[in-house]
């Protein structure tokens, strides 16, 4: 049997963002979300939550373009000059690989992370991570430790593979970091797996992520593989509005459209799979 999860990322990251979770899990496909507990809509994200017992709500573990959770004193290493994460993956690592961040400051800001959502009364399914860092060395095995601690049973791994496209007209940068980003999550699941997470079989949405159209969601269904499979997907309300405030070059409005598309919708049933959640 092939089972899917479709899971929403940012959930809390912004109010149209919220609102697109809402109504792809209402009207479309959606069975899974993330919650970013440091995102300015994250109260928001709380009370959808609460009207939607069947959505599926993990931890976007979060260390780079929003507010700690922790007291800035206590994670001062994880902070710029502003008193927020660094806007971009590219500057964590860099501080991350030359010793300037505290990996006890990184545990103690997830586990506020993870606390401020088990607190709200959500029920965590599993985590994964704001640009994926949670698999990366050392920062993995935080995530293991905590995820043992605060009894989270499941553990994203972003592993697209190799020489999948689905179509998807990338660049050799994004093919390369795919590339990069699947070879560190093949090793986050082996260290999942023995430390008893569950984890999928497959997952789809890295080259396509944040622009995944109608037609790229139907080629990555109709090629899905047997067992358990996740497809990542960023929907929003309002492309003007998002990009205003992130300026990321995402499709919020196509992403959405597409997972409450009825074509695709038909498609999942003609293929006979399985919607679920973590």
């Amino acid at each position: 049997m092939r089972r899917l999860i479709i899971n929403a990322d940012d959930f809390g990251l912004h109010e149209k963002v919220n609102q697109a979770i809402r109504i792809g899990h209402q009207k479309g496909i959606i069975t899974s979300t993330t919650i970013m507990a440091g995102a300015p809509a994250f109260d928001d994200a709380v009370l959808v939550a609460k009207e939607l017992p069947q959505l599926g709500v993990g931890v976007h573990l979060t260390l780079v373009g929003e507010q700690p959770v922790a007291a800035a004193e206590s994670v001062r290493s994880l902070l710029d000059e502003t008193g927020s994460f660094p806007r971009q993956y590219p500057q964590f690592l860099q501080r991350y690989l030359q010793g300037r961040i505290s990996r006890a400051e990184i545990m103690l800001e997830l586990a506020a992370q993870i606390e401020k959502v088990a607190g709200s009364g959500i029920c965590i399914t599993h985590l994964d991570s704001h640009q994926h860092l949670h698999v990366f060395p050392g920062i993995l095995e935080i995530v293991l430790n905590l995820a043992e601690r605060y009894a989270i049973p499941a553990l994203r791994i972003p592993a697209e593979p190799y020489f999948f496209s689905g179509g998807y007209p990338y660049t050799l940068g994004r093919w390369g970091g795919r590339c990069a980003l699947t070879f560190l999550a093949e090793r986050a699941r082996r260290l999942a797996t023995q430390r008893g997470l569950r984890t999928t079989d497959s997952f789809f949405g890295m080259l396509a992520g944040g622009n995944m159209t109608e037609t790229s969601l139907q080629r990555i269904i109709s090629a899905l593989p047997s067992g358990c499979s996740e497809i990542m997907m960023h929907p929003g309300c309002d492309n003007k509005i998002l990009q205003a405030a992130f300026g990321w070059p995402y499709s919020w409005e196509s992403e959405l459209a597409a997972v409450c598309s009825s074509d695709i919708r038909s498609l999942i049933e003609k293929e006979q799979i399985c919607l679920q959640s973590f």
